[in-house]
């Protein structure tokens, strides 16, 4: 893959107070062209280890003493990427944080650079097979595996030549393998539903029994993976398709229905609880599933309420908890005929103009898009015409969410969008939580203050 290399020109000097002794300064450094923030915060898990401001120059360092050898992930908000360190490191990178080139344009040197850099190779490659991946779906078992294989192989032919020309540690080894490993078992994994969906098929294709054979290789308690997103978006996916078929062959479900989404979910926690026992893991999978069955169910029902409770019964982190309840009692707020939530908006001229001063008398449809998501914006466009004319009657709002406010201003008017129909959210967490907005083809339909469907979907709602 061809990247263009930035020279970032700072020289580092590194010296051991004992000589033949491994350094355990480490020197996390960088320069982000066009930030999107005034900082960057280093964690290791969910736990900030660090954070720095940029300087005059946009630069920012890190100077870590003691810090646990392994993965850990830097933020500068909206986007993140993982970065391992070791002691004795020296790393520098140089980004461009504009959405469309933030991991394209980031290049590590230094110290602890080739891992790093491999790491990076291989996010870009396994997003730059997605739609290749995608149209295997439809091949038989047999077929997909052997494809799906050999683009796992041709990762670790890349790592093997890594680790035969540089002198790497076993964790940073096992990492880079993780992430080819953990990204190919995904593709497996949802392949009985892609493919279902794909071919039209009418049941699930039988598979062999050596197809889920990588299956003997999965660690369900890998704690230094918990938060490293191949490893977690594959756990999410191979207990739901742990649960579902085991619903699906022993239970009588032939598809997730809203009545039996409950049993489903709770079969899904009780198959975490027996075969995870890393408490970081084990929470963060609970805190999932509760999610997404809060956010699909989007209900105020019995069931809920008991699912709540046994969601509590297994997690033992108070923070989740607290979220969960808290998105709970959000979507109670929005049930239909409640008050709609009323802050405020910022409209072009950058005065604050309250929720319940832009529903009007006919039915007034929110949407929400972002400056940093091009295509969704495009998108997006699109649609409000077509619904503009199939639904004449409705008056359409849409709600910018993360674009800084010039530029959301530039972006109104050079598209020549209804500026008196688009309005910016300051505080985009506190959008997020008033409107429980999970998807950016959520839309939120009101009349005179009072929620009509607060659930509703750009594309299938209307």
């Amino acid at each position: 893959m061809a990247r263009l290399l930035l020279v970032f020109p700072i020289l580092l000097l590194f010296a051991c107070h004992n000589s033949g002794e491994k350094p355990t300064l480490v020197y996390f450094a960088g320069e982000i062209v066009n930030p999107t923030s005034s900082h960057v915060v280093l964690y290791k898990n969910d736990v900030v280890v660090d954070s720095a401001i940029l300087d005059d120059k946009n630069r920012f360092a890190f100077n870590l003493n003691e810090v646990k050898e392994g993965l850990y992930h830097f933020d500068h908000s909206p986007q993140y990427q993982y970065v391992y360190l070791e002691h004795g490191d020296s790393l520098i990178i140089r980004l461009n944080a504009s959405p469309e080139y933030f991991d394209e344009s980031l290049v590590f040197s230094g110290n602890g650079s080739d891992i790093n850099n491999f790491m990076i190779e291989m996010f870009l490659a396994f997003e730059d097979e997605e739609p290749l991946v995608y149209s295997y779906y439809k091949l038989h078992p047999e077929e997909f595996s052997k494809k799906i294989d050999s683009l796992r192989q041709m990762k670790l032919d890349v790592l093997n030549d890594l680790v035969a020309s540089n002198e790497l540690s076993e964790g940073a080894i096992k990492t880079a393998k993780a992430a080819i490993d953990y990204n190919t078992y995904l593709d497996k994994e949802v392949y009985p539903f892609y493919h279902k969906k794909k071919t039209g098929e009418e049941v699930f294709h039988e598979l062999d029994k050596e197809f889920y054979a990588y299956r003997k290789n999965i660690d369900h308690n890998n704690g230094e993976l918990a938060f490293f997103r191949p490893y977690y978006d594959f756990m999410k996916n191979h207990f739901g398709n742990l649960a579902y078929m085991e619903c699906y062959e022993n239970c009588g479900m032939e598809s997730i229905t809203a009545k039996e989404r409950l049993h489903y979910n709770k079969h899904k926690l009780g198959l975490v609880d027996s075969l995870v026992k890393v408490e970081d893991l084990r929470n963060v999978l609970f805190r999932n599933i509760a999610m997404d069955y809060l956010l699909k169910e989007h209900m105020a029902n019995e069931d809920c309420d008991k699912f709540i409770s046994k969601f509590a019964q297994l997690s033992n982190n108070e923070r989740h908890i607290n979220e969960i309840n808290d998105l709970y009692r959000g979507i109670q707020n929005l049930q239909p005929e409640s008050t709609l939530p009323n802050l405020e908006f910022l409209n072009t001229q950058g005065e604050k103009v309250a929720v319940h001063d832009i529903v009007g008398k006919k039915q007034t449809v929110f949407y929400f898009w972002s400056g940093d998501q091009r295509g969704h914006f495009k998108n997006v466009g699109k649609q409000i015409q077509k619904l503009k004319k199939s639904h004449p009657t409705h008056k359409f709002v849409g709600i910018n969410l993360h674009t800084p406010h010039a530029k959301w201003v530039q972006m109104v008017r050079e598209h020549r969008m209804d500026t008196l129909n688009q309005f910016r959210g300051e505080d985009f967490e506190e959008v997020q939580r008033a409107f429980i907005i999970s998807s950016l083809n959520k839309c939120v339909i009101a009349k005179d203050t009072l929620v009509v469907d607060a659930f509703a979907n750009l594309y299938t709602s209307f």
